[in-house]
């Protein structure tokens, strides 16, 4: 590994630990030449998911983007930012191990919906109300007696 000091091309490991819960290794080094020390991250490459939009254009996948739109339909309620990434986690290694490599928006907005749903049922329709592009106030208690019979049904098997 190259010194970002002196740009030597040689130095030692000092010490390795995981790191993003055990999805990267976190390396200590020492340049050679100089003795300064740095840090270096190793991880597995991701293949690149390729998202196929509604109108057939096709981005890369972006987890950042994912993230700003859960973020944006749990605001201000009671969702931790640790659950909304644990829900990401969950949707990006689900994505990751499908093994394809693309993937349709409307597959990944069902997928969000669902994990959505488990987390805050408000956020839920905030999300759906988005994504499915609701026009009008029925929609609206169409998706909100599904949520109602949905719960009716969880509690009759309990």
């Amino acid at each position: 590994m190259r010194c970002p000091f002196c740009d030597y091309e040689d130095s030692k490991v000092i010490d390795s630990r995981p790191s993003e819960e055990g999805r990267a290794i976190r390396r200590r080094r020492e340049c050679e030449k100089c003795g300064k020390r740095f840090t270096t991250y190793e991880k597995v490459e991701a293949s690149i998911i390729m998202v196929i939009k509604k109108d057939g254009s096709r981005e890369a996948f972006d987890r950042n983007k994912l993230m700003n739109s859960i973020v944006k339909a749990c605001d201000k309620r009671s969702v931790s930012m640790s659950e909304i990434e644990r829900v990401v986690d969950e949707i990006e290694r689900g994505l990751n191990n499908m093994m394809e490599k693309e993937i349709s928006s409307s597959f990944i907005g069902e997928l969000v919906m669902d994990k959505i749903k488990e987390l805050d049922e408000v956020a839920y329709v905030r999300f759906a109300s988005v994504y499915r592009q609701f026009t009008d106030v029925n929609t609206f208690i169409q998706e909100i007696e599904e949520l109602v019979g949905r719960r009716k049904k969880q509690t009759k098997k309990q």
